[in-house]
């Protein structure tokens, strides 16, 4: 869209990055097979073509199976160097990556831009929060190890009750978050004293190059292992083995379902899901609308509405109806469509080269089913982008009401009866949050006690997000499997474990003996500041 001369110097793209190097069992090792080109749908010329930012490694199973020797390895069936070290050397590792991490913060940026078309302040945002929630997951792990310190007695047997890793993770991330949710995964996943095989997502994947080196020298060899490639050929030979002991996904059900089906003991597979939603937005008649509009524009479009916690469909009452799809039409017709980099750009290039025709197809099927763009801009197509569409009247035989979209359209129902969006809800496969828009707090309140049984988070009078971090991220159904927020990770990439013994002289002795040698790992009373 934009021409070279208006990419700032410090941005363009003056040289692609071939990734030659993957990380296995400690070693960054050399790639010698064919590789994938990376592209931009980000122009860097005046006559619109996509931007060639590099090539990754297209491995497959040899490379995956390495990468799970090394894993398996490491964690020596709980006997490795990781799952047994002391939580404050684990700790200490982390705080070398994070500290190395932040060097490459521009690097990182500047990829996150070009690669998923993310807006430089949002881009910086994402790469600061990992920061964070790095920080803050080891404040939250120090206090659970303090909290473990101790023993507590019941019924004559005396018992020592910490916190231990579940084995192998296989991690697989998102591209929206390419960062921020893959990390949300596997830094928990890691502290834990888990090992990890981490595979990046089709799209924002060179931007885990640059941290290569900051895995390879922080973490004992096959703690993390990084490998590019198709998930088909990478993560499904590794789950057929039955090995991984945790699956950490942040996708689509579809995918979630076929690696599970090839593990052949799901019993003893642990999932950790972050899948997808169709959050709703319910406008009551009551509703402030400027603050309404202003956060469902901000729900449905933000990245482009590519955000599993994006507003999807939006219910209004009749009484506000027209008011609202008037005005919230014109909101969206307003916002400023442009690269990256572009001062005060609300919409992207999206990053997925197919996506405009998938809305287009959406867009279409509505229409034909009696649905009415309500915008003037909507369905505008360019090289790469289709402007977002409000489409109303939207009906449930639509395929833009049953699918997750996960880009710029908006469908609208209105309703009379408050009972249409909750009976649709509960029908719903989906339950992970829902916006909720009025001031009634006799109208609020018996809502929000049935809304809370129907997902996992009412936003009132706000759209819906994931952060704050330390607040508790999940769904219902179809929409997560675990809860991911810096507390709550690091209890679902772990397992209660503990030491018991009777209370006698012998016994006693023998622990006492044990705390002072300072010999055992796990058998301690020591407190980190």
């Amino acid at each position: 869209m934009s021409s070279k001369s208006t990419i700032p110097e410090s941005l363009q793209i003056t040289s692609q990055i071939h990734q030659k190097t993957y990380l296995v069992n400690g070693e960054l090792r050399d790639w010698k097979g064919k590789n994938s080109e990376v592209i931009s749908t980000i122009s860097s010329t005046k006559e619109y073509a996509h931007t060639v930012l590099g090539s990754i490694p297209n491995m497959g199973e040899a490379e995956a199976m390495e990468a799970l020797d090394a894993a398996i390895g490491a964690f020596d069936q709980g006997k490795g160097l990781w799952p047994t070290m002391k939580v404050k050397d684990r700790i200490e590792c982390m705080e070398s990556f994070v500290k190395k991490m932040e060097q490459k913060r521009e690097e990182v940026v500047k990829l996150l831009m070009w690669e998923i078309g993310k807006s430089m302040p949002d881009s910086y945002k994402e790469f600061d929060r990992t920061v964070e929630y790095i920080y803050d997951t080891i404040e939250d792990y120090k206090q659970l190890d303090r909290n473990s310190a101790k023993f507590s007695k019941h019924d004559g047997v005396y018992a020592h009750i910490r916190r231990g890793p579940l084995g192998v993770v296989l991690c697989l991330g998102p591209y929206n978050y390419p960062l921020n949710e893959t990390f949300a995964l596997l830094i928990p996943a890691i502290i834990m004293g888990n090992t990890t095989i981490f595979k990046p997502a089709k799209h924002g994947v060179l931007l885990i190059t640059p941290l290569l080196e900051a895995f390879q020298s922080s973490f004992p060899k096959g703690v993390v292992n990084i490998l590019f490639g198709r998930g088909r050929a990478v993560a499904a030979p590794i789950m057929k083995t039955g090995k991984v002991d945790v699956l950490a996904l942040i996708g689509n059900s579809k995918s979630a379902n076929a690696l599970q089906d090839q593990h052949p003991k799901s019993n003893r597979l642990r999932l950790v899901l972050g899948l997808e939603a169709k959050n709703p937005a319910i406008i009551l008649p009551d509703a402030d609308l400027d603050l309404t509009i202003n956060e469902c524009i901000a729900g449905t479009l933000s990245f482009n509405g590519q955000r599993c916690t994006a507003l999807k469909v939006v219910y209004v009452h009749e009484d506000v109806k027209d008011e609202f799809l008037k005005r919230f039409a014109e909101k969206v017709d307003a916002l400023k469509f442009g690269n990256p980099w572009d001062d005060g750009a609300k919409l992207t290039p999206l990053p997925e080269p197919d996506k405009p025709d998938y809305i287009q197809g959406l867009l279409d099927d509505a229409k034909a089913k009696g649905a009415k763009v309500k915008n003037k801009k909507g369905g505008k197509r360019s090289d790469n982008y289709i402007w977002p569409a409000v489409l109303y009247p939207v009906t449930k035989d639509m395929r833009v009401y049953e699918e997750e979209q996960f880009g710029p359209i908006i469908p609208v129902l209105s309703f009379k009866d408050i009972e249409e969006p909750l009976n649709d809800m509960a029908e719903s496969n989906y339950g992970q949050q829902v916006s909720l828009f009025g001031k009634d707090v006799y109208t609020l309140s018996p809502l929000i006690d049935t809304l809370a049984n129907l997902v996992c988070r009412v936003n009132l009078n706000s759209s819906c997000q994931r952060g704050p971090d330390v607040y508790p991220f999940t769904g219902r159904k179809d929409s997560a499997q675990s809860t991911l927020s810096v507390h709550d990770a690091l209890r679902s990439f772990s397992v209660r474990t503990f030491v018991a013994f009777k209370d006698n002289d012998l016994n006693n002795e023998t622990i006492e003996q044990l705390l002072e040698a300072k010999v055992s790992n796990f058998l301690s009373t020591d407190y980190i500041l």
